[in-house]
């Protein structure tokens, strides 16, 4: 479907999607993209043109195909900015942005290291921060802000203790990582001097702790992931620290969004947040939710690993293909009413972890933390009121609120 005149075709409202009025609800610019079905993305210069997807159909067969890569181009305009004396671990990618056989071998090396059984072993110690943050909040006067109270420290303080990162340190690698983001918030954005500084503080602080851990090895995920070996195979110095740089990000930015996010959706839903506090096995359901209705990632992306067609788009080898995972999940083929907040739908279907071999590695420690937070501030929030709509982070793809103020929680007991 193409737009009739006068009406915008899906670029011009993506344009209006980057603006920043659009951050508190995208969704019925998700909704009238979706509408308009498959549309050509020219960036111009010397990249090949792409296409835009949004239906649920089209992005998880996009996500299924084999014949999409997830290994990206090198970003010129950042490689051209990066000093010279910059650690070669900047350039040294991420493994989720790796094809096979090279993101085989790092996944299967990092996943001997960060098992179920370590993340299960963690939800005692995720309690006893969820309480501490609640407790810390009931003591104090005023409004409580769900994001910087609960949802940011949270899994930033459980993976920076995974990690071995000593607590004095933790809001400065907060700080850098927030900085890093920036550089993969969705259609390209220029790299800010800002943004560069976070990557290059953080890879430097990251190359330290590495190799402090080399040289006295602890019972931290960074010292397990320097002992795996497998058949003779380990990971380098670099490989390491990108490795780390990407589970301290990814293992706290996304879930930051997804606890605020759902947070807020119970907040504007009182009957389901009545609901969670009297039945706590209720919150699975309502982290699944959640991630369907208000994804914490919006956007992900492949590339053509061959000349094909694709949705009546033809696409030659190299071609970006975009996906609105957010789009996708309101696609009412996939979800009867999707835009209501539900968790007692019979069927919760969504992207937001991915799918096949770049399933999210975190995800189960992200519902995890997810589930013990909602529970909790449920529990411990007796006036469950939104006080003022909430302001926004600046990011298009990693979305999210900035701050939820609502009435202090009440003590423990």
């Amino acid at each position: 479907m193409t737009a009739t005149a006068g009406t915008p075709t899906v670029l011009e409202l993506i344009g209006m999607l980057v603006d920043p009025a659009a951050r508190p609800d995208p969704y019925p610019l998700y909704a009238r993209i979706r509408e308009l079905g498959p549309a050509v993305l020219d960036l111009g210069g010397e990249e090949v043109p792409g296409v835009v997807l949004s239906s649920y159909r089209e992005c998880e067969a996009v996500l299924r195909d084999p014949r999409m890569s997830s290994q990206r181009s090198r970003n010129r305009r950042l490689s051209d900015l990066l000093p010279a004396d910059a650690p070669s671990s900047v350039g040294q990618r991420w493994f989720l942005s790796l094809d096979p056989p090279d993101h085989t071998r790092l996944r299967r090396l990092v996943s001997a290291a960060f098992t179920a059984r370590r993340v299960g072993q963690l939800a005692g110690r995720i309690s006893e921060l969820v309480d501490g943050l609640l407790d810390r909040a009931a003591e104090r006067e005023g409004e409580f802000d769900v994001v910087e109270g609960l949802a940011y420290p949270l899994p930033m303080t459980v993976i920076c203790e995974m990690l071995g990162v000593p607590e004095a340190d933790q809001e400065q690698v907060r700080e850098w990582s927030s900085r890093l983001t920036r550089l993969i918030d969705g259609f390209g954005a220029t790299p800010s001097e800002e943004s560069l500084q976070g990557l290059l503080a953080l890879n430097v602080y990251l190359n330290e702790l590495v190799g402090s851990r080399q040289a006295d090895p602890g019972d931290d995920l960074v010292s397990a992931l320097i002992a795996v070996r497998e058949d003779g195979d380990s990971l380098s110095h670099d490989e390491l620290v990108s490795i780390v740089a990407l589970l301290l990000v990814a293992g706290h930015e996304t879930t930051v969004n997804l606890i605020a996010n759902g947070a807020l959706a119970l907040l504007r839903h009182p009957d389901h947040f009545a609901a969670l506090r009297g039945s706590p096995e209720l919150a699975a359901a309502v982290v699944e939710e959640t991630l369907r209705y208000d994804p914490p990632v919006q956007i992900t992306a492949r590339v053509t690993t061959e000349d094909m067609e694709l949705s009546g788009v033809r696409l030659r080898r190299g071609a970006p293909v975009v996906l609105l995972l957010a789009a996708a999940h309101r696609d009412p083929e996939a979800a009867g009413n999707p835009d209501l907040f539900d968790p007692r739908r019979s069927e919760i279907r969504h992207l937001a972890f991915g799918l096949g071999p770049h399933f999210c590695l975190g995800a189960p420690l992200a519902r995890l933390e997810a589930r013990l937070a909602l529970t909790r501030l449920a529990q411990r929030l007796p006036e469950p009121a939104l006080l003022r709509d909430p302001p926004y982070r600046e990011h298009v793809n990693l979305r999210g609120p900035r701050s939820i103020s609502v009435p202090r929680p009440a003590s423990a007991g």
